[in-house]
């Protein structure tokens, strides 16, 4: 595979290409969340990208992932940024069912876990500070145990908000407990709480309602994406203890999702949105990010994210604010395009699959093939690589900025890479899956609120 971890391109985008495809549907309307990980669909509309394809888009926010994913499979959206874990979880029927497809990734890393500054104090004595005082990154969910520990013996339960069940949110909160010794509770086809031995509770919130509710004291810490954990430090309400660049370094977080039945009736249209959305995704990691700030006042609107821009800033622009005045350089906690941030890598959809197994949302142990056929359905690398193709052979990217010679897999990821030591590699999901210390392993079910091996 080639390796162009470290490059980052100088932006050659300098005229409107000619169109690459001919659209089938040329007015489009796609939903997204107020999150900044929405800036491609964002940047693509606002520079000219979608207009260029011969698209004219409208950006339509949404309320919440559920009702986002439900008007895209039922045609009210042509299509939507939407979690990682929602076109795979939909195609097998886990929640909402519907055949969701995936030709771009659209970004990685870009989440925090923020915890109140109640329980910051109680974790602070359990945290190992540096010599400038400051906690020594990154901070494991170690330091949080003995707080559960004390809540649980005053009987008073330990709340947390994500997302969504099937949100990446969720799987990296559960990931960064367990890593830490915290069992954050299984699922099973009889309880979809995702509470059964659950020494943390995990529970649904939305993005926008996170720092809110935190404050009223509904929850206790909260993963979420930006600008919604620095929305936390800004307030004063709470202290962003982890990202998930910490936790597993350059994790893909979301994708553009379009129903199966949409690119059949419309592939060239879903070739030209594909490649709108590379630009996009390029203009924004381009020139070392020197179109950030631009990009902060776009996201800055109402009609897109709404936050105020010193908030989007904190994150978008190098930099992650933990403690208050705790700011440090974290160049990399959102990556549009460098890296192969955009190619939708079929160990992506792997992963998900494996942490939806291992918390029992898949009830039932699969063989490895099962894991790799079912990545193979959602995700679309061939549709990928027809749209970025054509921007090599018009000029627009040079050849060496993509990855075309992977079979879909990334190279795994090392120990060094994710906060537990266990690496990742996506080939053999089973193997990785009976590596980790807390969830279910091979043959193990949940039945009676009971894990039971077969």
């Amino acid at each position: 595979m080639k390796r162009f971890a470290t490059l980052l391109l100088t932006s050659t985008i300098l005229a409107a290409p000619a169109m690459a495809f001919d659209v089938e549907k040329d007015e489009l309307t796609l939903g997204f969340i107020k999150l900044t990980d929405m800036a491609p669909l964002a940047i693509a509309k606002e520079k000219g990208f979608f207009e260029d394809e011969g698209l004219f888009v409208t950006l339509e926010a949404q309320s919440n992932w559920k009702v986002l994913l439900d008007r895209v499979i039922s045609g009210e959206l042509d299509g939507a940024h939407m979690l990682a874990g929602q076109p795979t979880a939909a195609t097998i029927g886990y929640g909402t069912k519907g055949d969701i497809i995936t030709p771009f990734s659209m970004d990685l890393n870009g989440n925090g876990i923020t915890v109140s500054n109640e329980i910051w104090e109680m974790m602070k004595p359990h945290v190992e500070m540096g010599a400038d005082g400051k906690p020594k990154h990154p901070i494991s969910a170690a330091a949080l145990k003995p707080v559960i520990e004390t809540f649980k013996a005053e009987g008073k339960p330990f709340n947390m908000g994500m997302v969504f069940p099937v949100s990446p949110h969720n799987y990296e909160l559960r990931y960064w407990l367990a890593a830490g010794g915290i069992n954050p509770g299984l699922y099973s086809p009889e309880d979809v709480s995702g509470q059964i031995g659950a020494d943390a509770l995990l529970s649904v919130t939305p993005p926008p309602q996170m720092p809110a509710t935190l404050e009223a004291g509904t929850i206790h810490g909260y993963s979420v994406g930006e600008p919604w954990n620095q929305a936390a430090v800004f307030k004063g309400i709470g202290v962003p203890v982890v990202t998930d660049y910490e936790i597993w370094k350059n994790n893909p977080e979301k994708v553009f999702g379009v129903t199966a039945a949409f690119n059949d009736e419309n592939p060239e249209t879903v070739k030209a949105l594909t490649r709108a959305l590379i630009r996009a995704a390029e203009w924004l990691d381009a020139d070392m990010n020197a179109n950030r700030a631009e990009a902060v006042e776009i996201l800055s609107r109402p009609e897109y994210v709404g936050a105020d821009k010193a908030v989007i800033a904190n994150s978008m622009t190098g930099t992650f604010e933990y403690e208050k005045g705790d700011k440090r350089e974290v160049p990399d906690f959102n990556v549009f395009f460098r890296y192969n941030a955009t190619f939708p890598y079929y160990s992506d959809a792997v992963w998900y699959l494996t942490q939806m197994r291992r918390w029992g949302q898949i009830a039932e142990a699969k063989p490895d093939a099962w894991y790799d056929e079912t990545a193979k359905k959602v995700y679309r690398p061939d549709i990928y690589e027809a749209a970025a193709k054509s921007l090599i052979e018009d000029g627009t990217l040079p050849a060496e900025a993509f990855d075309f010679d992977a079979d879909g897999y990334r190279e795994p990821t090392p120990a060094a890479d994710i906060i537990d030591g266990v690496p990742y590699d996506g080939h053999q999901p089973n193997a990785y899956l009976d590596s980790l210390t807390i969830g279910l392993k091979d043959g193990e079910t949940v039945s009676g609120g009971e894990v039971v091996a077969n």
